[in-house]
């Protein structure tokens, strides 16, 4: 489905940039769209780090005209201490950024134009943002939509996983985050002060993981900052949106489950990491902008939109469908539930057969993983999974009816464990008659996380338990003729950094072990349908072509002497793009991942990262390159970061750190 873009709205429209005043006398920089009016009206907040005036420029003109356009004055804030906004920054997720956004909730409210009716949207930091403003409650807060974000920073971030390090994804996003914090404010709009700002950031950054490493059971610090420990707290109204090819889908079903059925509506399609309306694969793309315009139009306008008559949760089943690394549409049907967990979905219990098995998968199993927080780029998907089932032991049924699974399976596993440490992972695929394997959904658990993310029971060796844990969410349908294979292998990487143990895996014994699929009744349902998608004018980004050819979005490379094997992965945002107010960003990544397959401790992940801001016709002209890796022994990690920063060529920043930091659960 193509996108359509507008030209014509109800209101004429402008634009401004201004300073937001927060207590302490920082100064946010905020871009504002209104209608012009003389009524005041309600306003829309989005507030996130990634840098109105060149990061995010490009999609926020797709979106804060549009709703300006519709009539609500339509705000971009940065946080503090990104972009051109006063202040350092702070960790993800820090109790400040919170207590700023309320703030800015407040101002808002406060101004002539506005008539004191505020709503907040974003999508992944920038809807965990607005959902922790929210649990702060302030008053003009009235409604909420959340995109594809986490409500538990620990366990459904980017951060760990079952109680394991995410190891590709936490480490990109900490080098990704460190490059973000040193790119300098734009004098263009920062003004003349912005070069002493810029290196008072640079003197006070401090790699993220660090922190993120020093906490590696759900504790404290990872509680604060998770709504799931306070869904109560949250007093607006919340559209909660995901996708089933996105990590953080589950925070939907929760919000669903947890918030007032007269306060909370949630979508899930078969969406990666990014707005629906942005046509983006996996589609089909909906009229997104229109659905969430119904959304405040009822709560900040008191319109009858029929909003509170859709099912709590609307969800996309989709087809079974070969295996593919980016599809532009996954076929299927829309399905609403009542509530969730939904009446319309039954827990369906699969014995495992068969006599026990030695599972010891190679550490190179998890190659074919596909990227965790997919994008929309070709190389985001998972493969076909045959190479990866052959490293695991596989138990399968079949199936004679058309089965449809909506929600979240679950697995209960005999294990026996030799040494202490070790972790699962529990793979559902779609098996084709000519054997092709689609990753259906996958679970994790570190086994010193079985009693809890929050503490670390050691296994006690030769012991055997039974373990429990649920796999990601999903919408599939399995047809007959097909077969479910359930595939559970002892290594993922580099999803899943290894335990010093997991080459020796584990004993699995199918007698007392099953698989739980949440069937979904196949029922004749009205239609749900969606508008078709729909934008403002496009910025006017324009991209030079490139003069070398574009390095593979995930090239897999094998060093047969060595046994070792090397993931390199590209991040699609590479290359120069020019801004219509005259700025050119170039920007380059690289991501590499190796380990030896019958070695845990060779484990280590490296980006390479620059950044560079120029303006020609001042000649302004910034680079940032950060380099960052991460190794480990039997007892610890080993983080290393390098960033250096220069301006007109000339080094203005250079610092190297080092740090080892104790294994202490993963």
């Amino acid at each position: 489905m193509s996108t359509r873009i507008r030209t014509s709205f109800p209101y004429e429209t402008t634009r401004q940039d201004v300073r937001i005043p927060l207590p302490d006398r920082t100064l946010l920089y905020a871009r504002v769209w209104r209608p012009l009016t003389d009524e005041p009206v309600p306003a829309l907040l989005e507030y996130l780090p990634y840098r109105l005036t060149d990061g995010t420029a490009p999609r926020d003109a797709q979106r804060h005209p549009w709703y300006a356009g519709h009539g609500y004055a339509s705000v971009r804030v940065d946080v503090r201490g990104y972009g051109n906004s006063e202040g350092l920054p702070a960790d993800e997720g820090s109790a400040q950024e919170a207590a700023d956004g309320a703030e800015v909730v407040r101002w808002l409210a406060d101004q002539p134009w506005c008539d004191g009716r505020v709503g907040m949207f974003g999508i992944s930091w920038g809807g965990c943002t607005s959902l922790r403003v929210a649990a702060l409650a302030p008053e003009p807060l009235k409604a909420v939509v959340a995109v594809s974000c986490a409500d538990d920073r620990y366990d459904n971030d980017a951060h760990y996983r079952g109680g394991s390090v995410l190891a590709e994804d936490m480490h990109t996003r900490a080098a990704t985050l460190l490059a973000l914090a040193c790119r300098p404010p734009d004098p263009r709009y920062a003004g003349e002060g912005w070069r002493e700002l810029w290196l008072r950031r640079l003197e006070e950054a401090e790699p993220f993981t660090h922190t993120w490493l020093a906490h590696q059971t759900r504790d404290d610090y990872w509680r604060h900052g998770s709504v799931r420990d306070g869904h109560g707290a949250i007093r607006a109204a919340v559209l909660a949106v995901g996708g089933w090819h996105d990590p953080h889908r589950d925070t939907v079903l929760r919000l669903v489950e947890h918030l007032p059925a007269d306060r909370v509506r949630g979508l899930i399609g078969p969406w990666s990491h990014q707005y629906p309306d942005r046509g983006l694969p996996p589609g089909p793309a909906i009229g997104f902008l229109q659905e969430t315009l119904r959304w405040w139009d009822h709560w900040l306008k008191d319109a009858d939109t029929g909003v509170l008559d859709e099912p709590r949760l609307r969800a996309y089943v989709s087809d079974s469908h070969r295996p593919a690394t980016t599809y532009p549409t996954l076929p299927g049907r829309w399905v609403g539930e009542p509530a969730w967990p939904s009446p319309n979905v039954t827990p369906i219990t699969y014995a495992l057969q068969g006599a026990p098995v030695l599972v010891r998968s190679p550490l190179h199993t998890g190659l074919d993983a596909g990227r965790f927080r997919p994008l929309g780029d070709d190389a985001d998907l998972p493969p076909d999974q045959r190479a990866e089932d052959a490293r695991s032991a596989c138990f399968e049924f079949a199936v004679a009816e058309e089965t449809w699974v909506l929600g979240r399976p679950r697995v209960r596993l005999r294990l026996t464990c030799e040494v202490p440490r070790g972790q699962v992972i529990a793979r559902l695929c779609d098996v084709a008659p000519d054997g092709a394997s689609t990753l259906v959904t996958r679970g994790v658990l570190n086994l010193s996380a079985r009693r809890g993310p929050d503490r670390t029971v050691p296994w006690e060796p030769g012991a055997t338990e039974d373990v429990l844990f649920e796999l990601d969410g999903i919408g599939h349908a399995f047809p007959p003729g097909h077969r479910i294979r359930l595939a559970v292998s002892s290594a993922y990487w580099p999803w899943i950094w290894p335990q010093p143990d997991t080459a020796a895996g584990f004993t699995l014994d199918p007698a007392g072990s099953t698989l739980a699929l949440p069937v979904r009744a196949r029922d004749a349902q009205e239609a749900i349908g969606f508008e078709e998608p729909e934008q403002a004018a496009p910025l006017g980004v324009s991209v030079p072509a490139m003069l070398d050819e574009p390095r593979p979005g995930r090239l897999v490379v094998r060093d047969v002497a060595a046994g070792e094997w090397r993931v390199e992965t590209t991040p699609g945002q590479g290359g120069t793009r020019m801004h219509p107010d005259g700025l050119e960003l170039t920007e380059d990544a690289v991501e590499t991942c190796t380990v030896r397959e019958d070695d845990p401790l060779s484990a280590r992940v490296r980006s390479d990262r620059s950044v560079r801001l120029h303006r020609p016709e001042s000649a302004w002209d910034t680079t940032v390159r950060v380099r960052s890796e991460l190794s480990c022994d039997a007892r610890s990690f080993l983080s290393v970061n390098e960033v250096m920063c220069t301006e007109g060529g000339e080094v203005v920043f250079h610092r190297t750190w080092e740090k080892r930091i104790p294994r202490t659960a993963s």
